[in-house]
């Protein structure tokens, strides 16, 4: 059997990992307080949850119309059910706000959810032209 002169809890390399450790509890405490809903609305089941289709019209640039692409809406986020990469949230209110990005080209819009349909504006950059327009969207 292995005897120590010191304990454990008092050597130098144990202090190494407690150091890091010791902030642990904080960032877990900072975690749950940044995002409190999160958890609780995807397990619960959001008023949005569902998967939307959003047509886009460009009304500004040279970037094509007609777009079709759908979401997914589950809890409190937005995520892509098919395609690129998409980040978002949506409020309890229905008010929602989503970056998309494809490739190169990047967009971000806002808008509002009412029951089962939807509609905002959005602005970006596609395949190199600034442009911007207005969704609409319907869920399935």
């Amino acid at each position: 059997m292995t005897h120590f002169n010191q304990p454990i809890s008092q050597s130098a390399r144990f202090s190494l990992l407690r150091r890091p450790l010791r902030w642990l509890p904080v960032l877990a405490v900072l975690a749950t307080a940044a995002a409190p809903g999160t958890a609780d609305a995807a397990r619960r089941g959001g008023a949005y949850d569902g998967t939307w289709t959003t047509v886009f019209a460009t009304t500004r640039g040279n970037c094509s119309s007609g777009y079709s692409v759908p979401f997914l809406v589950t809890g409190s986020r937005v995520s892509s059910a098919g395609g690129g990469r998409v980040a978002g949230s949506v409020r309890r209110g229905g008010a929602v706000a989503v970056r998309v990005s494809v490739g190169a080209s990047r967009a971000s819009g806002g808008g509002r959810l009412v029951g089962n349909s939807g509609a905002g504006s959005w602005s970006g950059i596609i395949t190199g032209d600034r442009c911007s327009g207005t969704w609409q969207a319907t869920r399935s």
